[in-house]
């Protein structure tokens, strides 16, 4: 993997760090928490999105 070069911040102070994710489709909110925890437990940083 390249390492990106730095960037100044913009002219509202802000400082963009990219961020990779990966989406998993769960049938059911017991599939979605069952993932979840295994993923955490695992050490991954995770987020819970419902659409």
């Amino acid at each position: 993997m390249a390492k990106q070069a730095k960037q100044p911040p913009g002219q509202n102070g802000f400082k963009y760090k990219p961020q990779f994710g990966v989406i998993i489709i769960c049938p059911d909110e017991t599939a979605q928490q069952r993932a979840f925890e295994t993923l955490k437990s695992s050490g991954h940083k995770v987020r819970v999105v419902c659409v």
